[in-house]
């Protein structure tokens, strides 16, 4: 493989990877700001022991997080170096807002929670959390309004001296609608994702007959969250599906696998043969459904692979313009697939718990645990299909992703950072695991009993607690 391919994979390695992290931390601050917002309410033991519990968890993944994702902003410099001279000027404006604006503040309001229990008023000390939640929503936000402006780039004009883009309308660029249906759609994934893991942790302690008054509400939350969120994640989705075919009417075909115009389009929940070849057959399909999320009506019509290539050809010259369709194909159903099947579970979880009754035995608990893994593969898939349903391009209509990888770097050089990055990502994993598996072992602290809060406790009495 040549370093185009090479740099492809060590971008596609550790943005997936460090992706993991994202929709469990973007989520489980909210649960965390949740659970000690109702102990501040309520003055219940138990929802002290689910933030002091789910707080670590939250923190392990926020710590992960950054790690990985300052390698990412690395890779601009390293292996894409002509994509960043292309797109410095608009690209590193939402990134700099998130990096001296939203990381900030998420990270000192996160700082004060960790140390501020038994120094702060217990209000401010309750706002620590909720800001640094809010926090988490902007650096998202910028985030993706800088990705948004890869797939629909706006508010820019090519400098007729360097042949650069340059930011000529910094809010066309942060609220253009590709943004924010963007973020109302990954952000509510989040918590379907964060929501199943918080259940699945729960029914994991209820299966094994431990604090049973503690997570039993941990779980039927969770279960609600998932249910909400999926609803949000549906309705978001079809939205973003009838921006994506304006602006990338090729993705939404290699979605489909639709290589010719069609009327009435059928959406196939399962083909058999090769979807890349146009040989592939539809074993079960609903008649319309894909016209219907491209444009809103059954009978719509929705444009072809082949009718798209020979437009974008006379557009932007010779080359092959559709995506590898069998990652957008099979991507774009496990996104949908994963989501609906972890909904179909929450309705299930919330019945089992009707009339006060405690879900029991074994088939509750292990499917319960297997299905936290589907949102976070689902959502993983979604995004995949975002980013390789956009090529060839890099930035869309502007840019491909061939002309935007740095010239003098050579495959060896790719192949020792990709293998360096990926040995470091093992090791991380594994710490990653054995600390989650520790502390969700553990169980929520047993022995909370005094109000953190309360000043009557003396020094030492303080410092054992926090120590726990």
């Amino acid at each position: 493989m040549g370093a185009l391919d090479l740099a492809r994979w060590q971008f596609a390695i550790t943005t997936v990877y460090h992706f993991l992290f994202v929709p469990l931390t973007l989520g489980t601050v909210w649960f965390v700001a949740g659970f000690q917002t109702a102990y501040f309410r309520t003055g219940k033991e138990k929802y002290l022991k689910l933030t002091k519990f789910f707080g670590k968890l939250f923190l392990i993944n926020f710590a992960m997080g950054v790690v990985t994702g300052i390698v990412q902003e690395f890779q601009f410099g390293m292996n894409w170096s002509e994509y960043s001279r292309f797109v410095g000027d608009v690209f590193g404006a939402p990134l700099a807002m998130e990096g001296l604006l939203a990381f900030f503040l998420e990270s000192t309001f996160i700082g004060l929670w960790i140390f501020g229990w038994d120094r702060l008023p217990k209000k401010v000390h309750l706002a620590t959390i909720w800001a640094a939640a809010i926090g988490t929503m902007l650096s998202a936000y910028f985030i993706l309004a800088a990705n948004a402006w890869m797939q629909h780039p706006v508010g820019y004009e090519i400098s007729a001296t360097t042949g650069r883009a340059v930011l000529n309308n910094i809010g066309l660029v942060l609220f253009q609608n590709t943004a924010v249906i963007a973020f109302f759609h990954t952000i509510s994934a989040s918590f379907l994702v964060a929501g199943s893991g918080v259940a699945a942790i729960g029914a994991w302690m209820l299966m094994k007959d431990r604090q049973v008054d503690i997570f039993r509400p941990a779980v039927k939350i969770g279960a609600v969250v998932v249910l909400l969120s999926a609803v949000v994640v549906s309705i978001t989705g079809d939205m973003d599906a009838k921006i994506m075919v304006k602006q990338q009417p090729m993705k939404m075909a290699a979605a489909e696998a639709l290589y010719n115009t069609t009327d009435k389009a059928p959406f196939s929940i399962l083909s058999i043969g090769d979807v890349a070849g146009d040989s592939a057959t539809a074993v079960i399909e609903v008649p319309g459904l894909t016209s219907f999320m491209a444009t809103g009506s059954f009978d719509g019509n929705v444009q072809g692979i082949n009718d798209l290539q020979a437009q974008y050809e006379q557009t932007y010259g010779p080359g092959n313009y559709a995506p590898y369709v069998p990652v957008s194909y099979w991507g774009f159903r496990l996104m949908i697939g994963l989501g609906l099947i972890a909904a179909a579970w929450a309705l299930w979880a919330l019945w089992r718990f009707r009339g006060g009754r405690n879900p029991k035995g074994k088939a509750f608990g292990i499917i319960s645990m297997f299905i936290t893994l589907g949102p976070l593969l689902g959502i993983s898939a979604g995004w995949i299909f975002t980013e390789m349903g956009r090529q060839p391009w890099i930035v869309f209509g502007q840019q491909k992703t061939a002309d935007a990888v740095s010239p003098l770097v050579s495959p060896a050089e790719v192949w020792i950072s990709m293998i360096g990055f990926t040995l470091v990502y093992l090791i991380l994993a594994i710490i990653e695991l054995r600390l989650l598996l520790r502390y969700i072992r553990a169980g929520a602290p047993e022995n909370v009993i005094e109000d953190p809060y309360d000043d009557s406790k003396n020094d030492a009495d303080k410092q054992l607690y926090f120590a726990y």
